[in-house]
């Protein structure tokens, strides 16, 4: 383990306003194991641990944060339950109580859920919680190694804890009307914030490799999964005008007049100190997400182009996928159990 100050931030504090109960507060960012990149609509998870913080050192810089709001921004929150456990410890016995947000995946929950449990009791405030589809042929699309009654199962549990679960679901180009009224329908009958963002290779991620599809476009703008780089099913045009709807339908579940009176207290404070810029964000959707300026987006100069991926393979050498290659276990600190539990659950693992 490593005793190093935490990768703490305030650059991101300000209002979190993405919760079904908006509550905005000052907030810091801090990290406590470091892993590879994890952004699952660009098809790659975390997997390996490569730093941790001891449980003392975390500790001790947890209780340095004056924010009231912490993200622990850990690609996969409390992965190694020991550690977790430790790091919850320490912080009741400091009597360190903060809101506290984090993400992590369905079968980690549930393989750690005493973890999770206590940092409930310590102030666990949101969980992101990465479901990316709501069917077995979607999942194994996006090559996730979890089954969807799992994902569920996780689900329930995370509901179960009392706290605001935010899930992500990922959209593929291939998707058609039908399909995103689906997911609309399914988004609207649950009680979770539901985040959409649209399936991405990313140069570094295993699907940079495997995805047969070409891509439409190089310009590195668009690679931020809120733009299609690869071929639509539908006609781009419509295609975005599906997604900011079923976006549109999902946002309206959380913000608006209910937002208002959930959080009437907090916008009258903010106003009485001359900050409207809350209150102005809550109706701000229209004007900011329009399918005619994602459209327009792709009209613009390239001023940077992607390089392009290699031929498509069926598999990948995960290997390959690192500028610094793993040295196993001596190469970080982990247990045996978590070891084993990651080797089982990487992307591209064999069925």
């Amino acid at each position: 383990m490593i005793c190093c100050p935490l990768a703490i931030s305030r650059d991101i504090a300000g209002n979190i306003s993405s919760a079904s109960s908006i509550r905005p507060l000052p907030l810091s960012s801090a990290e406590v194991a470091r892993g590879t990149a994890s952004f699952a609509a660009r098809g790659h998870s975390t997997d390996a641990i490569t730093g941790w913080k001891t449980p003392k050192c975390a500790v001790e810089e947890l209780a340095q944060i004056r924010e009231p709001g912490i993200f622990i921004v850990d690609d996969v929150a409390f992965i190694q339950a020991e550690h977790g456990m430790q790091i919850a410890e320490g912080n009741a016995r400091r009597g360190i109580r903060k809101r506290y947000y984090l993400e992590t995946r369905g079968d980690v929950l549930l393989r750690n859920k005493e973890v999770f449990k206590l940092w409930k009791r310590l102030g666990l405030n949101t969980m992101f919680l990465g479901l990316e589809a709501i069917d077995e042929e979607g999942l194994k699309h996006y090559r996730k190694r979890v089954t969807l009654s799992k994902n569920f199962e996780a689900l329930e549990y995370a509901r179960s804890l009392d706290i605001t679960v935010a899930v992500n679901i990922i959209a593929d180009p291939s998707w058609d009307r039908e399909r995103f009224k689906v997911v609309r329908d399914w988004c609207l009958e649950i009680p979770e914030v539901v985040n959409i963002s649209i399936n991405t290779p990313y140069p570094g991620t295993e699907t940079w490799h495997t995805e047969s599809r070409r891509l439409t476009t190089r310009d590195y703008r668009l690679f931020d999964i809120q733009h299609a780089v690869l071929p639509t099913k539908l006609p781009l045009a419509e295609f975005y005008k599906e997604l900011v709807d079923t976006q549109r339908v999902l946002s309206h579940k959380h913000l608006g007049w209910a937002a208002l009176r959930q959080c009437a207290g907090i916008v009258v404070r903010h106003l009485l100190r001359g900050q409207t810029n809350f209150l102005r964000m809550i109706w701000k959707f229209n004007s900011v997400y329009r399918p005619d300026l994602q459209l327009a987006d792709h009209r613009q100069p390239i001023k940077y182009e992607i390089d392009l991926p290699p031929p498509s393979t069926a598999t990948v050498e995960r290997d390959g996928l690192y500028i610094h290659t793993s040295s196993g276990r001596k190469g970080r600190q982990i247990d045996h159990h978590t070891e084993e539990f990651v080797n089982a659950t990487r992307m591209g693992t064999p069925v």
